[in-house]
């Protein structure tokens, strides 16, 4: 079911612009989907040859790419009504979680634009990036950790949340409300 809300993002890959249009319809894909299939190659050949690289410590890349691939097989076959984490916006609910994960990036170096408020028509899952995790050779276990993502249950109490909120559908810019000068990027690493 479709509800109409508002957050706010934290643009990282190209600038957008004010009454700007992104649509995740399930036909369209996130740059997370780009930089996971780049990789499938590799993991089919974890996948069928585990032994090959049980000792073999994995580039970054295909760590989360079998990560990912493990939460979407799960999300297909069991949540299909969540948002896709490979054709969706990572949204925060208020602007001062949107902030810390902007000065977040920031601090990794990663180049961070602006945030921006969105009108979001389309659904929505809450997750816990705590939840996430390294993906590895062992298909059932990244498709048991995959599970455990999803079903979202509670952490332990030393185990605080991270919220991460994934979105899809009509996604408009509805206000620019903060852009980032290289000046501030710089100063804050």
């Amino acid at each position: 079911m479709e509800k109409t809300f508002y957050a706010y993002h934290v643009v990282t890959e190209r600038p957008m612009r004010l009454g700007q249009h992104i649509l995740f319809d399930g036909a369209r894909h996130s740059g997370v989907y780009e930089r996971v299939m780049a990789k499938r190659d590799i993991v089919d050949d974890i996948y069928k040859n585990p032994r090959k690289y049980q000792d073999e410590a994995l580039e970054y890349p295909v760590v989360v790419a079998l990560r990912e691939l493990a939460l979407e097989e799960v999300r297909r076959e069991k949540y299909p009504d969540y948002p896709s984490r490979m054709g969706c916006l990572y949204v925060s609910e208020t602007l001062r979680e949107s902030q810390n994960w902007a000065d977040y990036f920031i601090s990794l170096g990663r180049p961070t634009f602006q945030i921006v408020k969105v009108k979001v028509t389309g659904s929505r899952f809450v997750g816990d990036a705590a939840k996430c995790f390294d993906g590895s050779p062992r298909r059932d276990e990244n498709l048991l950790l995959a599970e455990k993502y999803w079903e979202n249950g509670p952490n332990p109490p030393e185990e605080p949340p991270i919220n991460e909120f994934l979105v899809s559908g009509d996604i408009e810019i509805v206000e620019i409300v903060k852009e980032f000068s290289q000046d501030e990027q710089g100063a804050q690493r």
